[in-house]
């Protein structure tokens, strides 16, 4: 039987932790906790969890910053926690680099499903991936000019310059990528990177895009364009 995934549940409030890792150790998941955002970054390290339950306000170290230091290095999905109820706030989180955001108070049930989603979305990049069906490594990379996705590693390159991406943001552009040219509202991206029972909207997918754009930038490159009205599609990527 195969070993189900760990959750990390990051939050300084003592309740908080005990009532979220009760729901997922009720749904079936491993979890572990941390009380602050210092010994979160040292548990990622040490535990490797497959996708973090982050509050966002904390003390001294706080979530946004946790997040920050996170996708420096790392994809591992994360899902917020937050006391505010403001959609600033979620926007914010988001283009951190956050795949979905719970606002406290929040049903135990219903951020079980989220962390489920979040999962789901990641086992279907694996599952769809060429590697799952035992073809060799230089089968598993779909280039478009400079731009080339290792499906297999979750792992994006502008040129030879590795862009981190979370899962979302992957998830998001390769979709783009299976049809380089194609105009995609944001109803087809939703429907291609997230999954069906988690509601999304318009700004959360314009939010995404500006983190996936501002990432490649960074690393020289601009592969997403916007087609006003419509959605986004691929460029040429020269």
């Amino acid at each position: 039987m195969a070993e189900q995934p760990l959750i990390l549940v990051v939050d300084d409030d003592p309740h908080i932790r005990e009532v979220v890792r009760f729901a997922l150790d009720k749904a079936g998941f491993r979890t572990a906790e941390a009380g602050d955002g210092a010994l979160a970054l040292t548990q990622i390290v040490a535990l490797k969890p497959a996708l973090l339950v982050l509050d966002i306000v904390m003390p001294e170290l706080d979530g946004t910053e946790v997040c920050r230091a996170i996708r420096r290095s790392s994809s591992v999905p994360i899902v917020f926690l937050s006391s505010r109820d403001d959609e600033v706030d979620r926007i914010i989180g988001l283009e951190l680099g956050g795949d979905d955001y719970v606002t406290k108070p929040f049903s135990p049930r219903e951020l079980v499903a989220r962390v489920r989603a979040v999962l789901r979305r990641t086992a279907a990049l694996a599952d769809n991936s060429p590697a799952a069906n035992g073809t060799n490594h230089q089968q598993r990379l779909i280039r478009h000019g400079r731009l080339t996705l290792d499906l297999d590693r979750f792992q994006a390159f502008w040129g030879e310059r590795e862009v981190v991406l979370t899962v979302t943001e992957f998830g998001l552009l390769r979709t783009l990528l299976g049809y380089p040219g194609k105009v995609f509202s944001r109803d087809e991206l939703i429907s291609g990177a997230y999954d069906q029972e988690t509601y999304i909207t318009d700004r959360t997918i314009d939010s995404h895009m500006r983190r996936v754009r501002r990432k490649f930038a960074d690393a020289g490159g601009n592969p997403v364009e916007t087609v006003h009205g419509v959605g986004y599609k691929l460029g040429p990527c020269p």
